[in-house]
């Protein structure tokens, strides 16, 4: 039986073949962002899969990046690092939310992204939650993509064709006896 994840309830998952995850991160508070793509390669890591780390300007650029890779890599996951700390004006929320929305929207197409960008009032609960010997939100945004890739693996795995299958022979569609006409 695989050793209980840190993050949560679940144990750590393993896999048959290796596991390529990337790390999108926002280096804005680069201090934050180096301490939540330790706890992320550490968990990574330790489930024996391999990573890239990609930095992008702020977290509202992490979905973006993320969907390109989609399109044009051979990923199995994704983990979203960033950091925004509420500040005198309406842009926070702005960002959290949007960030946030879009990373759900593209887990919801079947992504596996680990969401750790954190949304904070101040500098000392960001470092609390960056920290991998604190709260390793980092490491928890990986065990996230990590369990989400072992189920996309175990149901696609099983998928049955679904819907019309090509005949195996032609089929008379119109015309006279003979089959003149097939498709």
């Amino acid at each position: 039986m695989a050793e209980q994840d840190k993050h949560g309830i679940l144990p750590t998952p393993s896999f048959d073949k290796p596991v390529k995850l990337l790390i999108v991160a926002a280096p804005f508070y680069r201090s934050i962002a180096d301490n939540l793509i330790a706890g992320a390669t550490a968990e990574i890591a330790a489930a024996g899969g391999t990573w890239e780390v990609v930095e992008v300007p702020g977290a509202l650029e992490i979905p973006t990046a993320i969907a390109m890779a989609d399109r044009q890599c051979n990923f199995d996951g994704y983990v979203a690092l960033g950091c925004v700390i509420r500040g005198e004006t309406t842009h926070y929320e702005t960002v959290c939310n949007d960030s946030s929305r879009a990373i759900q929207l593209l887990g919801l197409q079947g992504l596996c992204i680990g969401n750790g960008i954190l949304t904070v009032e101040n500098d000392e609960q960001a470092e609390v939650r960056a920290g991998p010997e604190k709260m390793n939100k980092g490491g928890g945004a990986a065990a996230a993509a990590l369990h989400l890739i072992a189920l996309s693996r175990k149901w696609g795995a099983s998928k049955k064709g679904v819907g019309f299958k090509p005949p195996s022979e032609s089929i008379l569609v119109a015309g006279d006896s003979n089959g003149s006409t097939t498709t």
